[in-house]
């Protein structure tokens, strides 16, 4: 059974920057396109990065593009998300999953790890 564990979330001030990483078990990652999303209380989880099983292949939402950036270890079968210029609205829980897909559609994608708290102070 394929699990995912994301880590690396903490709190960090504004403009400050974090690398979330998210550990794949159970089967290796180099078959899976991955995503990241993210979810505050009272609204609905969001599209924040995604990388294809080809790693050339990535795409981020409008308001996360030229700060984050998604990459892939498959020898560590591990999928990255640095985050840098953090802002306050970027607080939230963030999550990765596994998808059959290139896709931001929420509805593709599985295998949805715990998430891991990301704070930014102002």
């Amino acid at each position: 059974q394929v699990q995912l564990v994301e880590s690396g979330g903490g709190l960090v001030q504004a403009g400050g920057s974090l690398r979330l990483s998210c550990v794949v078990s159970g089967r290796t990652i180099s078959t899976y396109n991955v995503g990241w999303f993210r979810q505050v209380p009272g609204k609905e989880r969001e599209f924040v990065a995604g990388i294809g099983v080809n790693d050339y292949n990535t795409m981020y939402a409008d308001f996360v593009k030229g700060r984050f950036t998604i990459a892939r270890d498959n020898a560590k079968n591990t999928v990255y998300l640095q985050m840098n210029s953090l802002k306050p609205e970027d607080t939230a829980v963030y999550y990765c999953a596994t998808t059959p897909f290139y896709s931001r559609n929420r509805d593709h994608y599985r295998n949805w790890g715990p998430g891991t708290q990301v704070t930014v102070s102002f």
